[in-house]
């Protein structure tokens, strides 16, 4: 699905609406869409995001305190 992004969006945020909260998904997001971490963290108006189904993808955790 293409997302086409208004005056301040941010990534976060897109990706946090668009996959329901699903964490580890902005960086399929940047996988998809080479130059888009260009435009900073602040989006411009305007600009077409493939935005990659979302599908069950393994995560490994890191424990900081074991």
């Amino acid at each position: 699905m293409i997302y086409r992004s208004k005056q301040g969006d941010v990534l976060d945020l897109i990706c946090r609406n668009y996959y329901a909260g699903q964490p580890y998904r902005v960086e399929s997001v940047y996988d998809r869409n080479p130059g888009l971490a260009a435009y900073g963290p602040t989006l411009p108006a305007g600009l077409e995001i493939d935005m990659p189904a979302a599908e069950a993808t393994p995560v490994t955790t890191i424990r900081l305190w074991d």
